[in-house]
């Protein structure tokens, strides 16, 4: 992957009991899956939470927001906000009825060149027994989830760029006061690019999300404190507000090149989702190698050799290969606990 090129992912990476009016999921191309069954009446509500997972799919605009809003610490100063936006493409990868995956394709201007980068990707779990969830620098830890909290919850886990983890948190869908919502508890969260390039003193993030859908598409926001060590002892530095806004758009010309890198890639991509899937299995969780500038250190040659095949510099066989070496050389320094 070029050096502009993973410029770019950085940037944007930087990346309920009134009952709401009835919701439709949006059209677009169906994915190459059956439609999942669902018995009546005892799972309407899952079916409903499900339907509402599904109205994140689509052609988006989309706008990035973010903004340090309150120091908490004597003589800290707050960064200056982060704006950036684009064009999504957000793609249903898999659909079993309890788990829901969701691709993000972000596509950009950069010098004249339409640029596609594989974005973030959100997994759903219903009732999850587990959940993947970052405990400290470069670790993650299976964590189980107990009977009363995965009763009629969801499990959102975000991945990176390169599908290796970023965070997962539990939390359950409502339908009060006219909103449609999923809202997670609070957990730790690495550090994202655009705040660790800038080598601040705090280390990782509190964090809780929300996702919210709106008769413009979908928002989600993120209530970020900004934690680090000082004399052995974590500190609340600042407090963040993220607002990522999903504009449901038509006729949007650009996702074509989404879709045309997609249909390249997607094999490779469900090949390095197995593999972490099968790390994280082995290990009770896992352990990856990171740096400032590009997360994980497995993003840049990961998402390099998806360019490759899309540019038929390689086969996806040959890819898939190389991948899985790169994951267990920079997931095999030690175990997730």
């Amino acid at each position: 992957m070029t050096t502009r090129r993973l410029c770019l992912a950085l940037l944007a990476a930087g990346a309920l009991s009134a009952a709401a009016p009835a919701f439709t999921a949006p059209a677009f191309a169906a994915p190459a899956f059956a439609a999942p069954a669902f018995a009546a009446p005892a799972e309407a509500a899952m079916k409903r939470d499900h339907d509402a997972i599904l109205g994140m799919a689509g052609d988006f605009k989309v706008r990035f927001d973010m903004r340090e809003t309150v120091a908490m610490t004597p003589g800290y100063k707050l960064f200056e906000p982060k704006v950036a936006g684009g064009v999504e493409a957000v793609r249903v990868v898999e659909d079993r009825g309890d788990f829901i995956g969701l691709q993000h394709l972000l596509v950009v201007q950069d010098e004249g060149k339409t640029v596609v980068v594989k974005h973030w990707r959100q997994d759903w779990t219903y009732q999850p027994k587990t959940v993947l969830s970052y405990k400290s620098a470069g670790r993650w830890v299976t964590a189980p989830v107990s009977a009363a909290e995965r009763k009629g919850a969801w499990s959102q886990t975000v991945w990176q760029t390169d599908d290796s983890p970023r965070y997962g948190g539990v939390g359950r869908w409502a339908y009060d006061n006219g909103a449609t919502r999923w809202v997670s508890n609070e957990t730790l969260r690495p550090l994202a690019r655009r705040d660790a390039t800038r080598h601040p003193p705090y280390s990782w993030y509190v964090g809780q999300n929300r996702h919210v859908l709106t008769p413009a598409g979908w928002v989600h926001e993120q209530d970020n404190a900004k934690i680090g060590l000082v004399d052995g002892k974590p500190v609340t530095f600042a407090h963040e507000i993220v607002l990522n806004s999903y504009t449901r758009t038509a006729g949007l010309t650009q996702v074509q090149a989404a879709d045309d890198y997609w249909a390249k890639t997607k094999d490779y991509w469900a090949a390095v989702r197995m593999a972490w899937a099968e790390t994280e299995r082995a290990k009770g969780g896992m352990s990856v190698r990171e740096e400032a500038s590009n997360g994980s250190m497995t993003g840049p040659r990961l998402m390099g050799l998806a360019d490759d095949i899309a540019e038929g510099k390689t086969s996806t066989a040959a890819a898939t290969t190389e991948a899985r070496a790169v994951i267990a050389k920079e997931t095999g320094f030690g175990p997730a606990s």
